[in-house]
């Protein structure tokens, strides 16, 4: 993301998480930046540049976090399965 405003680089990841659904992690990974420069463009940044526009990616995010100990469950319960499948 090198030569791209802060300003244009809030907008392209909030864009990006609410076309996606994808999480600040994943959005960090995809673009190259570390996850507090993703929260922070997202969540202060664009309150600034583009307030319905952080809007949006808010909700994308509360459903994100709302979803999280599902996702960790699952991540969990597939780690031991493979764990299972060896011992039987």
């Amino acid at each position: 993301m090198k030569g791209v405003s802060i300003e244009e680089r809030a907008i392209e990841l909030a864009q990006y998480i609410i076309d996606s659904k994808d999480t600040v992690r994943g959005a960090a990974k995809k673009f190259g930046i570390s996850k507090s420069t993703v929260h922070k463009d997202v969540s202060e940044r664009l309150k600034k540049i583009n307030p319905s526009l952080a809007q949006e990616v808010r909700k994308v995010l509360d459903e994100n976090k709302a979803e999280r100990h599902i996702r960790g469950g699952m991540a969990t319960k597939l780690k031991y399965s493979h764990l299972h499948e060896l011992k039987s």
